[in-house]
């Protein structure tokens, strides 16, 4: 077998397993086993179970970031120095997201990789995307606070986080949401479909006004 037919091989398995169990779940002799190929290989080419972690990310991450770039680079040549409107910044975020996993494995395994690097105890995970990452969610967080001016810092970290969640969700429970919209409602929904319903939930929320402040004796309480 060459080498790349092993990594590849290896990465497959470990991406799914890693999404339908979770890091700590999987063990390296789950994803040798299944993969079919010994635990020297795996140390071979990756070294250890968190290098592994970090490439499967990396083969989502890498071309996500490239492309991402790319379409804000286009954004703001579009826009030449005006604000760029929030619907515009998550309607391009969407599009990059979904044009992702057609070329590595499918978006459902991305949501819950996404997912579980926030949900477990990965703290060299966040650091690596943070490192390898940043650049480009730190330049999408600025044209957001760009385009709700009126937003604290502190409130739109958290919703934009709110809004993350929400789309994890979603996407990464894809198939039963298909199953209940299609027996109870008769509708079969796409992808696609599904963004655009998604879009205004998630605008509405990023807009929505201010909560209310919470009184000194409900804190204390």
């Amino acid at each position: 077998m060459a080498q790349t037919d092993t990594v590849t091989r290896i990465l497959d398995t470990a991406e799914v397993l890693f999404a339908e169990r979770g890091f700590a779940e999987t063990s390296l002799r789950n994803i040798t086993g299944k993969a079919k190929v010994n635990l020297a290989a795996v140390n071979y080419h990756f070294g250890s179970k968190k290098s592994l972690i970090q490439a499967v990310f990396a083969r989502y991450l890498d071309p996500f970031t490239e492309r991402f770039h790319r379409a804000l680079d286009d954004l703001e040549a579009h826009y030449d120095g005006q604000v760029i409107p929030l619907e515009e910044l998550l309607e391009t975020m969407a599009r990059t997201v979904l044009e992702v996993p057609a070329e590595r494995n499918s978006l459902k395994v991305f949501m819950k990789l996404l997912g579980l690097a926030y949900s477990q105890a990965q703290g060299h995970l966040r650091r690596y995307i943070q490192e390898e990452y940043g650049s480009v969610f730190t330049r999408f967080t600025e044209l957001v606070r760009q385009a709700t001016p009126d937003l604290p810092d502190a409130e739109r970290f958290w919703r934009l986080h709110f809004m993350l969640g929400t789309v994890i969700f979603t996407l990464s429970g894809l198939d039963a949401l298909r199953d209940i919209a299609e027996k109870d409602y008769g509708e079969h929904v796409t992808v696609r479909h599904l963004i655009r319903r998604l879009r205004p939930v998630v605008v509405a929320a990023m807009q929505a006004p201010l909560p209310e402040p919470v009184p000194a004796a409900a804190e204390a309480g």
